[in-house]
């Protein structure tokens, strides 16, 4: 039963003024590798988990430590040369996508959340498929509201103005138009055939533009990105015995 979806928090939250960075399984898994990256780049600390029974039935052991299929990660960001603390930042990510029937509620119990802990943006990281051209590169936008339109004009990010946007990020654009949530989802081109590192490498240069102090640089980035690729597939290989017995869809297969 949906119903039974709730969030359970480790610790009590005092966040500020909070981004939500959201990652689930996009094409070329761009989305789960970057938000990934984005976790251990800045330390983040994992705060809750999304719980459902209609999730499947798995927990991630990495280095001695539970990861629950569905998980929420905070932190303070330094946003200053004096390195000061300002706004907090939030990443929830999973390594499977939950059926279409939960996305709503999903959305919906994330949007309510998120307004309960002071999150006053959720950006969404989605991938497109390139198909046959292997050149596309550019990193389209969409945004609810006026004020995320305007962010991406002030980051530069090109909004795709005809189209249809999928999956969780699909939803959490609608929900979040319905309810006046400010969201903004970043659409990177990826190959579908595989887990594309480099992809989630340049949908993390966009990334980086709205927290500075996400330090980049291409090349470890990239060597970065292939890491924590070969992670989340070590992972999905550990999942697939409990994705069949459970007979749960898994985005990959």
């Amino acid at each position: 039963m949906t119903d039974e979806m709730f969030i359970h928090e480790y610790k009590q939250l005092k966040l500020e003024r909070a981004m939500v960075v959201i990652g689930f399984p996009s094409i070329g898994l761009v989305s789960s590798i970057a938000t990934n990256f984005i976790v251990k780049q800045m330390k983040l600390e994992k705060v809750a988990a999304i719980i459902s029974n209609e999730f499947p039935p798995y927990s991630v052991v990495h280095e001695g430590n539970i990861i629950p299929p569905m998980r929420i990660y905070a932190g303070s960001r330094i946003c200053d040369e004096k390195g000061e603390k300002c706004e907090h930042l939030v990443v929830i990510t999973s390594e499977f996508m939950p059926p279409p029937n939960l996305l709503r509620p999903l959305v919906d119990l994330i949007i309510d959340w998120g307004r309960r802990n002071d999150a006053n943006t959720i950006l969404t990281l989605e991938g497109m498929n390139m198909g046959e051209n292997p050149e596309l590169k550019e990193i389209l936008a969409v945004a609810t509201g006026e004020r995320c339109k305007k962010m991406l004009s002030t980051y530069g990010l090109k909004e795709l103005n005809e189209g249809m946007v999928s999956g969780l990020s699909g939803v959490m654009l609608s929900e979040g138009d319905r309810l006046d949530q400010d969201v903004i989802c970043l659409l990177g081109p990826a190959r579908a055939d595989y887990p594309d590192a480099r992809g989630a490498a340049r949908l993390l240069e966009q990334v980086a533009k709205m927290l500075p102090e996400l330090k980049l640089d291409p090349e470890p980035l990239f060597k970065e990105a292939e890491t924590v690729e070969k992670e989340l597939r070590s992972n999905l290989e550990r999942m697939k015995p409990a994705s069949r017995r459970s007979d749960e869809s898994l985005l990959y297969g």
